[in-house]
This record gives C-alpha cells, sequence and structure tokens, in this order.
C-alpha cells in the first residue's frame, strides 16, 4: 500500500496521519447519533470483539471448574500464569515477529522511523529496548495480572462479590460488556495521571517512557506498582454485578488490550490494498511527548482538561504554549 496517501512522512522519515484523530462521539451534548453509529462499529471491530471472544474462551475452556477455584492452590494458579504468559508471547510476539523482525511492511504507516533493536540504551537492561520490555513483562506484568485473576475467580467460587448470572440480568450484562473498555479507559486515566506526579513519575512511570518509541513488547513493560495499580480496574467486578466472563473480558481489555497503543503502527498491511487501522496513534503521541493524551479518546477526558493532541498542528502549538507557561512558572517558583 502508498502509506503517502494516508499521511505524510517527514526528514527523519517518521509518519503520521494526514487527518487529525478525533475522540469518539459518546459524551457529547447535544446527543450525535448519526455520528456514534458510524463510530460504534469501530469501538467493537476488531480489539474488544476478540477480547471478548479471549474472555469467553478463557472462562469455558481454560479455566479451572468453580469447585477447583474454591481452594487457593498452587496447581491452577500456576496454570493461569502459564495460560496467560503463553497468551502473551504468541499475540505480543506475532506482531512483534511481523512488524519489527521480519518487517513485513517496512516502516509503511510506521510512526517513528527508527527500529528500537538500532537504538541501544543505558536506560534499559542489557541495553536493548526488547529484552528490558519483555523482562519486565513477564517477570512482573503477567504475574500480577494472573494475581488479580486469581483473587477475582476465588471471590466468584466463594461467593463474595455481587456476581450473577446473564439469565438474570441480560440487558444489564449487555450494557456492561459495552461499557468496559470504556470503564477501562476512565480507570487509566486516573491511575495515568497519578502516576505523572513529578515524584511518582520519576521512580515508577518513567521505566514505561523509557520506551519512546514503542513496540508490541513495550506495551505491558511498567514498574511493578504501576502494574498493580493499572490491573486494579478488574475490582469493579467485585462492586457491580457480574460475570466471571465479563471479569476475564475486562483482563483481557487491558493485558492483551495494551498492545494497541503501542504496535507503533497506524495500519497494519493485510494485502496490497487493505489494512486494519490499529488506532494506535493517540498514544504513540503520548509516549513521544509525555504530557499529552493521557487517555486514548473514547471518554474525551484529555478535551476536557486541555491535554488532547489530535496530531495537528495547531494541538502541537497549544502543547508548546503549555509546557513553555509550566516551564516559567517551575522557574519563578525556583527564583523566589
Amino acid at each position: 500500500m502508498d502509506d503517502l496517501k494516508f499521511g505524510k512522512r517527514d526528514k527523519r522519515g517518521d509518519w503520521h496521519p494526514s487527518m487529525p484523530i478525533q475522540t469518539a462521539p459518546v459524551f457529547v451534548f447535544p446527543p450525535q447519533p448519526s455520528k456514534f453509529l458510524k463510530w460504534l462499529p469501530g469501538y467493537i471491530f476488531p480489539w474488544n470483539a476478540l477480547f471478548l471472544v479471549l474472555g469467553a474462551a478463557f472462562w469455558f475452556w481454560l479455566t479451572p471448574p468453580t469447585e477447583t477455584l474454591r481452594t487457593i492452590a498452587p496447581g491452577w494458579i500456576s496454570y493461569l500464569l502459564a495460560r496467560n504468559a503463553l497468551l502473551v508471547l504468541v499475540f505480543f510476539g506475532a506482531l512483534e515477529l511481523r512488524l519489527y523482525v521480519k518487517r513485513r511492511q517496512g516502516t509503511h504507516f510506521k510512526f517513528n522511523g527508527k527500529w528500537p533493536s538500532e537504538q541501544r540504551s543505558d536506560v534499559f537492561m542489557f541495553k536493548s529496548q526488547n529484552i528490558d520490555n519483555a523482562l519486565r513483562t513477564f517477570v512482573t506484568g503477567v504475574p500480577i495480572w494472573t494475581a488479580y485473576e486469581v483473587f477475582g475467580l476465588w471471590s466468584y467460587a466463594n461467593g463474595i462479590g455481587p456476581w450473577s448470572t446473564f439469565g438474570s440480568h441480560p440487558i444489564w450484562f449487555v450494557a456492561f460488556a459495552f461499557i468496559l473498555p470504556i470503564w477501562h479507559e476512565v480507570h487509566f486515566y486516573c491511575i495515568h495521571r497519578l502516576i505523572h506526579v513529578p515524584i511518582l513519575y520519576k521512580w515508577i512511570h518513567s521505566v514505561h517512557h523509557n520506551s519512546v518509541n514503542p513496540s508490541p513488547w513495550s506495551s505491558l513493560s511498567m514498574h511493578p506498582i504501576e502494574h498493580l495499580l493499572y490491573w486494579s480496574d478488574s475490582l469493579i467486578h467485585l462492586i457491580l454485578p457480574s460475570h466471571p466472563l465479563l471479569f476475564l473480558y475486562g483482563l483481557q481489555i487491558t493485558g492483551t488490550g495494551a498492545v494497541v497503543g503501542h504496535i507503533g503502527f497506524d495500519k497494519i498491511e493485510l494485502d496490497n490494498e487493505q489494512a486494519m487501522d490499529t488506532h494506535a496513534y493517540a498514544h504513540y503521541l503520548h509516549h513521544k511527548y509525555f504530557e499529552v493524551n493521557y487517555a486514548d479518546g473514547t471518554t474525551a477526558l484529555d478535551k476536557f482538561f486541555g491535554t488532547w493532541h489530535d496530531g495537528t498542528k495547531e494541538a502541537q502549538e497549544r502543547m508548546e504554549s503549555r509546557y513553555a507557561k509550566k516551564v516559567a512558572q517551575l522557574n519563578q517558583e525556583k527564583n523566589s
């Protein structure tokens, strides 16, 4: 495909889309039903539909029986850990292999023209972004993901929390499934703003931001404390009526879904004429500029708080003006 039909490439080889990214027509007044219906298929497919299918598959075929879950035991916990690690290895690894190792589409639609494997740095273990990211993913990321899953499934098996069935609350469960990705983004925005507080950023969130040019392995590369905060969105299932299938779906949105913002490409080419949108640009801009797009645009929280960057020149100027004012204020406080 000719990626220049969809965007531009600068002198450094960085590509960006020609059209500004839009926030979702969800939390808008007056309502915009036509825009909402046009936006809806992209909200469901392919990513959220995939995560729902994975959650259902995990519940029906890859989770031990409820009787087993009632008692904490190393056997089934180790099984869940291995199952989750295998999923990450296959899913993230396939994207990394296709786009970054074999480079099947070269730099077509690639936001940053450089390749992480060729940019060695002392901020990473063994000076390698890929090795550092993968180690953090599997040493703390997947285990903490699994710990939340163990706690949730054990709670369900022991009747802790307002668990219910689809038959009892069909409308609520369909609505809950629909809003879970939105809930994840609201939760993510809140903890994301929290860990950008200077002292927390320095000691915790900077680990994730070391990957200025993210790839799939960067998705869950975080400080362990950030992992703990990140998956705490799953606790909503112990507060509102839910079902283990929805619980596992939510974990997929948070865990497997982390890769969506870190693919590093605007589109994944399927053939010479077709490509799949990744919706990764908003979060890529956050990695590039640090203080914009704390969420991904579904909730419009960044617009409300003045931190939205849609990729345009005007948004860039607003960001630079805001940053200049911040620096001036810090200098004034320092000199006073």
